[in-house]
C-alpha cells in the first residue's frame, strides 16, 4: 500500500502542476459521455486504452464483460448511465485472451465462477457449429471472444432500460469493441442491431402492459 499511496501524490502532484483548479472542478459533478462494460481482467484498463480522463467514462467490469439480465449491478449501472448521466454511447470491450472465456470453453471445474460462465457456454451453444468449426485452439477462443462480445451487446439491446432508451430523441449508441493485449489496439466488431430485430416480438417490452 505504501507504493499505492506515493503514487497517489505523485498523481496529485503532476495534475496541480498542470491545472491548480483540475481537482475542484473534477468535484463539480461527471457528465461522462461513455459507458464502458468491460472484463475485470487487470490488463485491461479501461481509461488508459481509450485515451479517456477522469469524467469521461463510467465504467462497469466483471468477469468476461458480461451483461446478465439477474445482475442488479450491471442494470443499476445501465439505468443510471442512460436515465440520469445521459450517455451517449455505450460499450461492450472484450478481449483477447480473456481467461474467463477460456475457462468456459474447457470441460473443467473452477468453483463458484462456474455458475457465472454459463452464460458463455450459452454464447458457445448459439455458436456452436461456427465455433466447433475452428480446430485451432488460439483462433477458436478468439473467436468466441467475439461472438461474447456480439452476445452481450444484443443482451443489451433486450433491456427495457435500452429499450425506454430507445424511443427517445437522442438515445445511446450501442459498440462492440475487442482489445487486443498483443498490439493494444482496439478494433469495433462493428454489431449490426438490426440483424437481431427478427426477434422484436420476443423481446420487444416497450409498450405497457396493461395488466400482468
Amino acid at each position: 500500500m505504501r507504493k499505492i499511496m506515493e503514487n497517489n501524490r505523485k498523481w496529485v502532484a503532476d495534475k496541480l502542476s498542470e491545472d491548480p483548479d483540475y481537482f475542484n472542478k473534477l468535484a463539480l459533478g461527471q457528465e461522462p459521455r461513455y459507458l464502458f462494460i468491460g472484463c475485470s481482467d487487470s490488463r485491461v484498463p479501461s481509461s488508459a486504452i481509450t485515451g479517456t480522463g477522469p469524467g469521461e467514462m463510467f465504467v462497469h467490469r466483471n468477469i468476461a464483460n458480461l451483461v446478465v439480465h439477474s445482475d442488479m449491478n450491471l442494470l443499476s449501472v445501465l439505468q443510471y448511465a442512460v436515465e440520469v448521466l445521459k450517455v451517449k454511447d455505450i460499450i461492450v470491450c472484450g478481449h483477447y485472451g480473456c481467461g474467463g472465456v477460456a475457462a468456459a470453453a474447457s470441460n473443467k471445474q473452477f468453483g463458484l465462477i462456474d455458475n457465472w460462465l454459463r452464460n458463455i457456454k450459452d454464447v458457445m451453444r448459439l455458436h456452436e457449429r461456427e465455433v466447433m468449426s475452428i480446430y485451432d485452439e488460439e483462433t477458436r477462443l478468439r473467436r468466441l471472444v467475439e461472438l461474447n462480445v456480439i452476445e452481450q451487446v444484443h443482451n443489451l439491446s433486450k433491456t427495457s432500460i435500452i429499450q425506454n432508451a430507445l424511443l427517445s430523441d437522442n438515445p445511446p449508441r450501442l459498440y462492440g469493441l475487442v482489445y487486443d493485449i498483443k498490439e493494444g489496439l482496439l478494433r469495433d466488431l462493428k454489431v449490426d442491431l438490426n440483424s437481431f430485430k427478427r426477434y422484436e416480438r420476443i423481446y420487444n417490452v416497450t409498450e405497457e402492459a396493461e395488466s400482468l
